[in-house]
């Protein structure tokens, strides 16, 4: 109607009212005129107020009352057609609001005389409704006629009547509020004082009230009266009501005009006065009345409580305590209770079905459950309402389940209190099935003990749409179906939960929000005024009373809705139901954990982890928190003791997984339902999206998933994502489709779900790795004592925690390491320690690869942290866990290697860890991880860290699993200093930097910096390090080693000991090369001497190295040697150090040692060494040394020179060249002389150590037995080739004494015999004239010192003589071999010849000395003849000596060992006397020479008439060369001797005589035997005999008479046997006739027959004067004797006679005058 004034429709509303009114006036014409007359006066009237009023309306309004009044008039004609044309009329006029006060009260008036009436009945409620509604012009009376009106109609017979009153009824009373309120809007702004009341009534009077308001008061006012059956105020004229109907009304005006009472105390004051009493008593049949009770036993019967009237009363408590809840605290307890008490199960259905609605209205209210909690709850001495309601829901759902058998309530309470002992009720097979034709659908239901209750859809989650409060039409209790009450109460519960949650999360999060804001805008300080701290402190002042009353609202509700809910979780049967019931469990769980209320939060898990598990499954922890919690499981519901309903064994669930329980001792297998499943899902949803309130209560979360984990068959795959494998042990996991669908999804969630841990705040996150570290503690004690496979689900999950949540490792890592190594990792069970590892390597991989922020590189402490356990896992001697953490080293350091920096420590570290004991394949991964980090990580390492790479790298040789790792192992120290060598100065300037920060630190803590080696600058320590590493490989227990380290070593110094500081050779000669000589002289000592059968597997030995004793002497020999070559390359770099001498003098000793050591090897290698150190360049005089220090004459390793640096194109010369290190040193200050003396003593030290080693080496042994140690050629030979080069430097003070310890040294060694096995390789074959080289070098000696002697001084020349001594000494050998001690040696020639004697054990074989004596004497002979005249010599008599030696030889000849020695002792002698005579015949005055004539003498008779045979086998030419070197003696005699007699011993030249004449007479045995006629005659020799004596018998020159005596009386002997022989032997030949003679006697007639002609020839050559007379006379009477004896028949007597009687015609010539030869 909102244009009703417009023009147009002002126009039609006249038309219309005129056209009515003639309609009217028509109608009336006949039978009732006045109303005519008055329709028409109308019209003019309208008419009039049209043409004059410009406000049409108001004129109209203002005279309403006639306008109307035909109308009314009509009406009361009481004629249909007339009244219904009125009423349209008025309805018109009213609707155009032109219808005053006065006006409207005539029509009421009349339309109460049409009601009473009965007329036209819903014409009057319209009319009423359009008068009401369009305008507010009815009050007071009129407004309460008008409304009793309505009511009247109400009560007629006729049904659409009286329903179409009621609805007018409901609309006008609605109207009259309606216009209360716009009342109020008009007046809002005018503030009313409110008038004092005087006394403590609550009454205010109404007349304060403005008009519509009163009416308002008025109409409510009897509202009550009327429903409390009383009589009304106001609606005067009430002739009957329903209590229903009234009940209906007061809801709805209460429903919908809450504002009203809110706002005015009047109504307020009704509120609380009338309406609550009026319900509670109207309450009262209900709360008396209990269903079954014995009527008899009550007095006054108990009136039935009544639907409709219950019903419509519980609606009006709704509205009550929804809208003025505020108003009515007390009031609204005693409501809330009595709804409580509905649900009791005495209570007839219906009235607990509406109850439980009307709580379920409630229950979609959280903030008004929350006023409940503050005002009664929360207050002291109040019911604690909230949680009676909840409690009571519970009880209610429990009643539900426990159908009484009996009627008696005792049974009921007894039936609650037992169930938890009484067996299951069986459950009839069929239940919860509807059997249909095509199979069984099942009804979503709860089933429990039998008791199947169908869950029917009630209502939509969130809005409380009952059914039963709805029936207003319903008289009779409705029949309620099975499950309905159940299925409310069930919504309640989730509805309440979910609206709780939601209204306090919402808060929460508004309050965090809010106070993030303020303490932000707090904490900036330009906005830090008081207002703000004022509002903080408020702010946290109303966080503190809404945490209050959060707390308070959880624990009030928690314990009956977890009994509720647990009971329904354990009946449910519709996956549907389940799903609500256990989201309601979670986001329970999840609230409590959220306001930090342990207790219920774990509650709520614990159910939750129940449903997941098998019925009665054993898990402890469950059963111990559930305990804790819930003293004994039973909740205080409305002091009845219910106890929590066990879960029922049988539940008709689908079961879909069957496995193994986790348990020390499984028994059996425990079935998984779908429940179950659905269950853990939601767990893992809990814990997935709350894990940040779960806190404490994760331990019972994973404990379950563990379990289920477990029987599901899950394993933990890489990174610890579990994944569905088969279990080794569970052949009974039996897993259907449905579930094998699921398990992908559920190790998703399982993975997402510790992925999520990255959002957990720190506090929640050390929440979840306790529990897991717990967790993980249970399951290592189940896995103790068996082989079973562990359960490995905490180690994975910690495993997967940690990685996701590398971005903040450091809060977690301590604890999450800590428990993988300490507990874990050294847990027997190989499978869980395995996983131990495994962890603990990703995490560690994880953490060095993760990007951090601020990264690794600039956050030393993070990486060694992450570092840390690495290295602690080396404290574990399980050999799987340390092979997984060299993989995991092998891993990081080839992703990783280049950045690890500081973390290098702990690395190398748990490489060096590794122990000898630990197994190959350990020890060869971690070599491999050593390998890479020399090969391709020491630039990038810290200088700091080679040392430890050095260590490492060395206590790797020392493992003595595998041999080739200890020798890669010594090869990579030696690429290490080489790389030390290459990138030299770097690394020096950066330890020496590192030095200087440690040490300021040192200084500042007032420690003392430790390192070893310290004195020494660090590079060098570094050096140091590496030799002594080297050094301890060099005595290791196998050969091979030792072999490698030993070359290692000495290259290494060799190669780049000239980087180190002068003063550091003085630590590498003590510490490491002295240190290394002792080590090994000790090993090699003690070394056993057992022979190795064979070198491991089926190697052979050489038997050069069958035994350790000579597996050491290699070592030995290469220490020894690698030692010398040092002291003899860097003398220049040792001679300046301090005491050099005296570690000269110890290596000396060294040398001297292994030279004295019984082992041919160690002893020869000895001398070599000591060979090598004396063929030293002696360091530069400083005359000599020229401006610039280039390196000159110091024998330098080639090594040192430019060298191209790695990386560098151009080469750089090192900065500190040789020369630059020779200038650093101190220049020798001190005198030359001082220099010189100290060389020299060197030297002295040098020879008296060769002195000790040539005495003790040569010394024979005193007892001999096969194990007698006898040294070697090689080593005597090399021990005199020493000597040479020794005595250049000793020769100025080399005195007799030291020639004479020499001459006893050469000696003894030339006397060592040879070991008939070795006889083979160093013996000339026994015909070859050949020295070894032994007696070479002997020789040598000499030569060389007689060659000093020579060109020394003159006070050296004494020594010849020595010389000679010793000379001669060794050419006796040549017929008498020296005896080395008491050894009884063969001679060589049977060593020789019997050859199968050479392998007999032990012998000892004598050399072959003679050429080595024929060398000697060829060397007297040269040096006699050099040195003939020397004063020594004659003082010595060395003459006679070599006289006398000869004489041995001479006196043998054939007896001698060989032929040549004699023969070259002749000729020697004749060399010697041709130069010795002269000076003896210089010197006989004095004397000298007196002893040496006989010795001559008696040397020659010796040699020329000698005892010794000839050999058989010589031939003739051989024989007549003999002969020869007689004659020349003979020769030598008559011209060296003879011819000096004047100046020559008498005695000697008699026996001279004496010999010649024993020789012409070839004196021979007269006793002839067979053998001896053989002996040729030496006719020469006699020849040569007669012809010297005759030569000298009748010389001129004879002094005395005596001596031609002597040459005459020869003679007459002479010529006198010859007669004789010639005599017998021609009587012998007479008298034989044809026999021929014995042969020996014809021989002697040949030689007699010889010597004649002999004779003559030499008379006929001596001078004619020196022949007597009578010497002719008896020659030439020989010659008949010799004519006698042509008749000879043999031929040789006749040649010979021949040749005898030949020389006889010089005698034939004619006879001379008689001139007489005179004696004169």
């Amino acid at each position: 109607m909102s244009c009703t004034n417009s023009p147009e429709a002002v126009k039609k509303l006249l038309e219309n009212m005129q056209s009515d009114l003639r309609a009217l006036s028509l109608e009336c014409k006949k039978k009732f005129p006045p109303v005519k007359e008055a329709a028409e006066s109308g019209i003019i009237k309208v008419k009039t107020i049209a043409a004059r009023s410009t406000e049409i309306l108001t004129a109209l309004k203002e005279n309403s009352s006639e306008v109307v009044q035909p109308f009314l008039m009509g009406c009361g004609t009481k004629e249909p057609k007339i009244t219904q044309l009125c009423l349209t009329a008025i309805q018109r006029l009213m609707s155009h609001e032109v219808v005053s006060e006065t006006a409207a009260g005539n029509i009421i008036n009349m339309l109460w005389q049409l009601m009473e009436n009965s007329l036209e009945e819903l014409k009057l409620l319209q009319t009423v409704l359009v008068l009401l509604t369009t305008n507010t012009v009815v009050h007071d009376e009129a407004l309460s006629k008008a409304i009793v009106l309505c009511f009247r109609l109400h009560f007629t017979k006729d049904n659409i009547t009286n329903n179409t009153a009621a609805a007018t009824v409901r609309q006008v009373v609605t109207v009259v509020f309606e216009r209360m309120v716009a009342e109020d809007e008009r007046h809002k702004d005018v503030v009313e004082q409110p008038v004092l009341v005087q006394g403590n009534s609550n009454r205010r009077s109404v007349s304060t009230l403005k008009p519509c308001a009163k009416d308002a008061y008025m109409l409510f006012q009897d509202l009550c009266q009327l429903v409390n059956a009383d009589a009304p105020y106001w609606l005067v004229g009430m002739t009957e009501m329903t209590r229903t109907f009234g009940l209906e009304l007061l809801e709805s005006v209460l429903n919908d005009f809450p504002q009203v009472f809110l706002q005015h105390q009047e109504f307020s004051f009704l509120l609380k006065e009338r309406v609550c009493p009026l319900v509670i008593k109207l309450f009262s049949p209900n709360i008396k009345f209990r269903q079954g009770s014995c009527t008899s036993s009550s007095p006054a019967p108990v009136e039935k409580p009544y639907f409709p009237i219950c019903m419509r009363l519980l609606r009006v408590v709704s509205v009550l305590i929804k809208q003025f809840y505020s108003l009515l605290v007390t009031e609204c307890e005693i409501f809330l209770s009595l709804l409580v008490k509905f649900l009791d199960a005495d209570k007839p259905q219906w009235l607990r079905a509406v109850a439980v609605e009307s709580i379920h209205r409630l229950c979609v209210q959280p903030q008004l459950l929350r006023s409940f909690c503050q005002s009664y709850d929360m207050k002291q001495h109040s019911t604690k309402v909230f949680r009676d309601i909840v409690n009571a829901l519970g009880s209610f759902i429990q009643s539900l389940f426990l159908v009484p058998t009996t009627g008696t309530p005792s049974a009921t309470t007894n039936q609650a209190g037992n169930n938890n002992s009484g067996g299951p009720a069986s459950a009839p097979a069929n239940s919860g099935m509807l059997g249909m034709a095509g199979g069984v659908t099942v009804l979503p239901a709860f089933e429990y003990r039998g008791t199947w209750i169908p869950i029917l859809t009630v209502t939509v989650q969130g809005s409380a749409k009952a059914t039963y409060l709805e029936m207003l039409d319903k008289v009779e209790p409705p029949t309620i179906p099975e499950g309905y009450a159940m299925s409310v109460a069930f919504h309640c519960l989730l509805d309440l939960v979910r609206g709780i949650t939601t209204m306090i999360e919402g808060e929460l999060g508004q309050v965090e929000t809010e106070s993030q804001t303020t303490t932000e805008t707090a904490s900036s300080p330009a906005q830090s005024s008081e207002q703000d701290f004022q509002s903080a402190s408020d702010q946290m002042d109303k966080e503190t009373v809404s945490r209050a009353v959060w707390e308070e609202m959880v624990n009030a509700c928690w314990c009956g809705l977890l009994a509720a809910l647990s009971l329904l979780l354990d009946a449910s049967t519709d996956e549907a139901a389940t799903e609500n019931i256990l989201k309601a469990e979670l986001t329970m769980a999840a609230l409590c954990g959220r306001l930090g209320l342990v207790t219920s939060r774990d509650a709520f898990i614990t159910a939750i982890c129940k449903g997941s598990l098998p019925p009665h499954y054993a898990l402890t922890v469950l059963n111990t928190t559930t305990a804790a919690t819930f003293s004994s499981k039973s909740y205080a519901i409305q002091g009845q003791n219910v106890q929590m309903i066990s879960p029922s064994s049988e539940s008709h669930q689908q079961v879909v997984a069957v496995g193994q329980p986790l348990a020390v001792q499984p028994q059996g297998t425990v079935m998984l339902t779908s429940k179950n499943i659905q269950c853990m899902r939601t767990l893992l949803n809990l814990a997935h999206c709350h894990g940040a309130v779960l806190g404490t209560s994760w331990q019972l979360v994973l404990a379950t998933l563990q379990h289920l984990v477990w029987i599901l068959g899950l394993k933990p795959g890489s990174g610890g994502a579990l994944k569905p494998g088969r279990a080794v042990e569970g052949p009974s996991t039996v897993l259907t489709t449905a579930v094998m669908t699921d398990l992908p999804v559920i190790s998703n969630i399982l993975s997402r779900l510790f992925e999520s841990s990255q959002y957990l705040d720190d506090v929640s996150l050390h929440h979840l790795i306790n529990a897991l570290c717990s967790l993980s503690l249970e399951a290592m004690d189940m896995a103790y004592g068996n082989n079973k496979e562990p359960s490995l689900f905490a180690v994975a999950k910690l495993l997967e925690t940690g990685l996701v949540n590398m971005h903040r490792i450091e809060i977690l890592w301590r604890p999450l390491t800590g428990h993988l190594l300490e507990k874990v990792c050294q847990h027997p069970n190989s499978r869980m320690r395995e996983w131990g590892a495994e962890a603990l390597t990703s995490l560690i991989k994880a953490g060095l690869t993760f990007n951090h922020d601020p990264p690794l590189s600039q956050n030393q402490r993070l990486q060694l942290l992450l570092l840390n356990p690495l290295k602690e896992l080396s404290s574990i001697i399980h050999p799987d866990i340390r092979l997984k953490q060299l993989e995991c080293v092998l891993q990081i350091l080839q992703s990783q290697g280049d950045s690890l920096g500081p973390g290098w420590p702990l690395v190398l570290g748990v490489m060096g860890a590794i122990r000898n004991d630990q197994g190959e394949s350990l020890i060869r991964t971690a070599f491999q991880c050593l390998q890479l980090v020399v090969t391709d990580f020491l630039p990038t390492m810290p200088c700091t860290c080679l040392q430890i790479v050095v260590d490492v790298a060395g206590s790797f040789g020392l493992h003595n699993q595998e041999l080739n790792i200890s020798l890669t192992s010594i090869g990579l120290l030696w690429n290490i200093s080489d790389y030390f060598f290459q990138r030299g100065e770097t690394i020096e300037k950066e330890l020496n930097r590192e030095e200087a920060a440690q040490q300021k630190q040192a200084e500042e803590k007032g420690v003392v910096l430790n390192r070893p080696f310290h004195p020494a600058p660090p590079f060098d320590c570094l050096w140091l390090c590496l030799y002594a590493k080297l050094g301890e490989l060099c005595v290791d227990p196998r050969p091979a080693v030792r072999k490698s380290a030993g070359q290692t070593l000495f290259s290494t110094i060799g190669a780049h000991g000239t980087l180190l500081q002068h003063s550091t050779w003085h630590t590498v000669i003590w510490k490491v090369l002295f240190h290394l000589l002792d080590r090994v002289r000790e090993a090699s000592t003690t070394a056993d001497k057992e022979k190795i059968e064979s070198g491991g597997g089926n190697i052979l030995i050489h038997h050069s190295r069958d035994t350790a004793e000579k597996q050491w002497a290699e070592t030995w020999v290469l220490t020894l040697a690698g030692v010398a070559r040092i002291f003899n390359t860097r003398r220049y770099l040792l001679q300046p150090l301090g005491d050099f001498p005296k570690a000269w003098d110890v290596l000396l000793d060294h040398i001297q040692s292994a030279a004295l050591s019984k082992n041919n090897e160690v002893s020869l290698a000895a001398l070599k060494s000591f060979q090598e150190i004396l063929q030293i360049v002696s360091p530069m005089r400083d005359s000599d040394k020229p401006e610039t220090p280039p390196a000159v004459n110091v024998p330098v390793p080639v090594l040192i020179g430019p060298m191209s640096a790695p990386g560098l194109s151009r080469p750089f010369m090192r900065t500190d060249s040789i020369g630059e290190r020779l200038a650093r040193y101190p220049a020798s200050e001190p005198s030359i002389v001082t220099d010189e003396i100290e060389d020299l003593n060197l030297w002295w030290a040098a020879w008296n150590t060769w002195y000790r080693i040539g005495s003790e080496s040569t010394k024979p042994p005193l007892t001999c037995d096969k194990l007698t140690f006898i040294p070697s050629q090689p080593f005597l030979t090399a021990l005199i080739q020493i000597f040479p080069a020794l005595y250049q430097h000793i020769k100025t003070g080399f005195s007799m004494d030291d020639l004479q310890k020499l001459g006893i040294i050469l000696h003894s060694a030339v006397s060592v015999p040879i070991s008939s096995d070795a006889s083979p390789f160093i013996l000339p074959s026994y015909t070859e004239a050949v020295l070894t080289s032994l007696q070479e070098a002997v020789l040598t000696a000499l030569d060389v010192l007689q060659k000093a002697i020579c060109i020394g001084p003159e006070n050296m020349q004494i020594m010849y003589p020595a010389i000679f001594d010793q000379l001669l000494a060794f050419v006796e050998f040549s017929c008498k071999p020296p005896q080395y001690g008491q050894l009884e040696t063969k001679h060589i020639a049977n060593a020789k010849y019997n050859q199968i004697q050479l392998f007999a054990p032990a012998e000892w074989v004598a050399l072959n000395y003679v050429p080595f004596a024929e060398r000697s004497l060829e060397v007297v002979v040269d040096l006699y003849q050099k040195t003939a005249c020397h004063k020594a010599l004659v003082n010595e008599k060395v003459l006679q000596n070599v006289i006398k030696t000869l004489r041995i030889p001479l006196s043998l000849k054939y007896a001698c060992p060989s032929e040549t020695t004699w023969k070259l002792a002749v000729s020697s002698l004749l060399k010697v006397l041709s130069i010795g005579l002269p000076v003896a015949r210089q010197h006989a005055s004095s004397g000298k020479f007196d002893s040496m004539w006989p010795e001559l003498a008696s040397t020659f008779e010796d040699f020329l008439f000698t005892k010794s045979i000839p050999p058989d086998n010589l031939s003739i030419q051989e024989f007549q060369r003999n002969e020869s070197i007689d004659v020349e003696v003979v020769q030598l005699i008559s011209t060296e001797i003879l011819p000096y007699a004047n100046f020559i011993p008498k005695d000697f030249v008699g026996q001279i005589m004496t010999m010649l004449n024993k020789g012409s007479i070839h004196s021979q045995s007269s006793s002839f035997t067979e053998a001896e006629i053989d002996i040729r005659m030496r006719e020469e020799f006699s020849k040569m005999c007669f012809e010297t004596l005759l030569q000298f018998s009748f010389s001129n020159k004879v002094t005395t008479p005596q001596e031609g005596y002597i040459s005459r009386m020869a003679l007459s002997v002479l010529l006198k046997r010859s007669q004789d022989v010639l005599h017998r032997f021609i009587e012998d030949e007479r008298l034989s006739g044809k026999c021929p003679l014995p042969r020996q006697q014809v021989t002697e007639i040949i030689f007699v027959l010889k010597a004649v002609s002999t004779l003559i020839d030499s008379l006929k050559k001596t001078l004619p004067e020196n022949v007597d007379g009578s010497t002719w006379a008896q020659v030439i009477a020989l010659y008949p004797t010799l004519v006698e004896c042509i008749t000879c028949s043999s031929p040789e007597i006749c040649s010979a006679l021949k040749e005898a009687l030949v020389p006889f015609k010089d005698f034939m010539h004619p006879p001379a005058s008689k001139v007489q030869n005179g004696e004169s």
